[in-house]
């Protein structure tokens, strides 16, 4: 995905970006080393087969950090700053599952810089995870 870099007079309600990814084992793995979230839901085929899951799935922030990646890079961009998220975990997402992240301008507040973005994450068309979030977005300089 290429960067793209808006400043907040670049914005428009309605403007929305989009990223698609497969989750790996090695995602899955690489983010439990990270944050130390070791719970064998994520990292045991065994334990997650006797789960109501029956395979393993990938942590639900691994999911969101996903919204992450399309802020700091394509919308509104480097220099975007996050003032808060709501997550609302829809559906669980295993190892192999593509996920189709989407994110929109819902709301701009000019005299802070702040963006109100309605947030999505689906695998197969199915809402995975929803939610929002507000961003500071930098001005022109």
């Amino acid at each position: 995905m290429a960067v793209r870099s808006l400043c907040f007079d670049d914005l428009q309600i309605g403007m929305n970006e989009s990223l698609s990814h497969e989750v790996t084992a090695a995602d899955v793995a690489g983010f439990a080393q990270l944050t130390g979230d070791r719970n064998p839901i994520h990292l045991s085929e065994e334990y997650a087969a006797n789960s109501q899951f029956q395979r393993r799935i990938a942590h639900g922030i691994y999911t969101a950090s996903l919204i992450s990646a399309v802020l700091g890079t394509r919308l509104p961009g480097p220099g975007v700053i996050y003032i808060s998220q709501t997550l609302n975990f829809r559906a669980p997402v295993f190892i192999g599952d593509r996920v189709d992240v989407k994110v929109e301008i819902a709301e701009l507040v000019p005299e802070r810089r702040r963006a109100r973005m309605a947030c999505a994450c689906t695998v197969r068309g199915e809402t995975v995870l929803e939610g929002e979030a507000w961003v500071k977005v930098p001005p022109r300089s």
